[in-house]
C-alpha cells in the first residue's frame, strides 16, 4: 500500500523559496513525506523557472487559481510580511493546512482570525521560526525545565544582525525599511519565539524604539549605493515580564554588524545557560554551554558542554532541511499527528508582544499581553531512512 503523503503548493518564489537555505531546494529530503504539487507567483518568468528546476506540474499567477486546485492539502505561505494575513486567511478559508514564514500576520485582528480559522476548520497551522525544532534548543528547553541551573531569573536573546542593506547582495532591501516590516518582524521575532518556547508565555512588555538613520545606503551587489528611506522603526530594545520576577530582553535592531557573545544566555539562581549559535551557522564554541554553582555530587561544575552526541542524527536532519523544517514539521503534524509546536496560538502572543512593544515605546508605559498559547514540547525529528 502507497504511504500517503501530503500535497502541498508553494505561494511566492522568491530569495525564501528558492535561495541556498530556501524550501524548494531542500524538499527533496522529506520526498517520502510531501508532493510539491503546485507553485503560484505573480512574476511569469520567475515561476517558470522554478516550475522547470522542479518539475513541479502546476503554476498559478495568483493565490486565487491556487486554492481551486482539487488535489491540494496544504499552503506553504512564502509571501512579503505585509501580505501574510491576508493571505493566510484565505489558505484557511479554502480549507488547506497552512506553512507560513514569520510573522503570522501584522495585525492581531488578522492573527485572531488565523487561529479561529484553524480550531473552526480542524486545519493545522505551523508558522516560523522553526528555531524551537532544532536540537539544541530542544535540549536547553529541557536542561531549565529540568532545574538544572535553578529557579529563572533572566534571559537576554540577541536575534539581530546589520540588516538587509548591509549584507544581502541577492535582492532590493527597500521594503525591510519600509511601515509594516522592520527589524521587530524580520529578525526579533526569532528571539521573542526562542524565549517563548525556552521560558512559556509573556505578560507584559516594555520598549524602547525608533529610527537611528533616515536613509541607509546599500553596501553590495546590484543595489549597491542605492539610497532607501527608512519609515519603520529599525532600533527596538524590549524587556519582557514572564511574571513571577523572571525578565528577558530582546534586541530587535539593523545595528548589529558583529557580536562574539552567546546568541541566547538564561540565568537561574544555580547556574546559566548559554546557547551560543544558530544551527546554520558554526564556531569555536559547543553550541550549549552550562555553568552549575558547585553542589557536591553535581555532575557539573563550572562551565561545561553537555553532551550532545545524542541529537547528533537530528542535527545533521535539521541542517539538511534549513528552511523546509517548517514543512517537514507540517506534514508530520497532518500525516502523524504530532502537535504542532509551532502553532498560530504561539504565533499570535509573538505578534502581540512586538506590537505592545511599539505601543509601549510611544506611550512610555509597559503593555499588557493578553494572550496565551500551548506549550507544547518540541518533538523529536522523524528522520529520513538516509540519517
Amino acid at each position: 500500500m502507497t504511504e500517503k503523503k501530503l500535497d502541498i503548493g508553494v505561494l511566492g518564489v522568491g530569495e525564501i523559496a528558492l535561495g541556498p537555505h530556501g524550501v524548494l531546494p531542500n524538499l527533496h529530503h522529506i520526498a517520502h513525506k510531501v508532493n510539491l504539487v503546485a507553485l503560484a507567483d505573480p512574476v511569469e518568468d520567475r515561476l517558470a523557472a522554478a516550475a522547470k528546476t522542479y518539475a513541479v506540474p502546476h503554476t498559478f499567477a495568483s493565490l486565487d487559481e491556487l486554492l481551486q486546485l482539487d488535489e491540494l492539502d496544504a499552503v506553504v505561505n512564502l509571501t512579503p510580511i505585509p501580505a501574510h494575513g491576508d493571505t493566510s486567511r484565505r489558505i484557511l478559508e479554502a480549507g488547506k493546512h497552512l506553512a507560513l514564514e514569520k510573522p503570522v500576520a501584522t495585525t492581531l485582528d488578522d492573527a485572531n482570525a488565523i487561529v479561529d480559522l484553524a480550531e473552526e476548520q480542524g486545519l493545522t497551522v505551523v508558522v516560523s521560526p522553526p528555531n524551537m525544532l532544532y536540537p539544541s534548543r530542544s535540549e536547553a528547553r529541557k536542561l531549565i525545565r529540568d532545574g538544572v541551573i535553578g529557579r529563572i531569573a533572566f534571559a537576554r536573546a540577541r536575534p539581530s544582525g546589520a540588516g538587509p542593506a548591509a549584507g544581502a547582495p541577492w535582492r532590493d532591501p527597500s521594503w525591510f525599511y519600509r511601515e509594516g516590516s522592520g527589524p521587530t518582524f524580520d529578525v526579533g521575532v526569532y528571539g521573542i519565539h526562542e524565549l517563548l518556547g525556552l521560558l512559556g508565555p509573556v505578560r507584559r512588555v516594555t520598549a524602547f524604539s525608533g529610527i537611528t538613520d533616515p536613509v541607509r545606503t546599500v553596501r553590495r551587489g546590484p543595489f549597491k549605493g542605492l539610497e532607501v528611506e527608512v519609515t519603520a522603526d529599525d532600533n527596538t530594545l524590549m524587556l519582557l515580564d514572564f511574571g513571577d520576577s523572571v525578565f528577558a530582553t530582546v534586541d530587535s535592531t539593523f545595528n548589529v554588524y558583529a557580536a562574539k557573545g552567546p546568541r541566547i544566555e538564561v540565568y537561574g539562581r544555580e547556574g546559566a545557560l548559554n546557547v551560543n549559535y544558530n544551527i546554520n551557522q558554526s564556531g569555536p564554541a559547543p553550541q550549549l554551554e552550562v555553568y552549575r554553582t558547585d553542589i557536591t555530587g553535581s555532575e557539573f561544575d563550572g562551565w561545561i558542554a553537555p553532551d550532545l552526541g545524542h541529537l547528533a542524527g537530528a542535527e545533521t536532519w535539521a541542517l539538511a532541511l534549513k528552511r523546509a523544517l517548517l514543512v517537514d514539521h507540517l506534514a508530520d503534524c497532518v500525516l502523524g499527528g504530532t502537535p504542532s509546536a509551532l502553532g498560530a496560538d504561539l504565533a499570535r502572543h509573538a505578534l502581540e508582544i512586538m506590537l505592545g512593544a511599539y505601543e509601549s515605546a510611544r506611550t512610555g508605559t509597559a503593555v499588557t499581553i493578553e494572550s496565551t498559547f500551548t506549550d507544547v514540547e518540541p518533538p523529536t525529528p522523524a528522520l529520513g531512512s538516509q540519517w
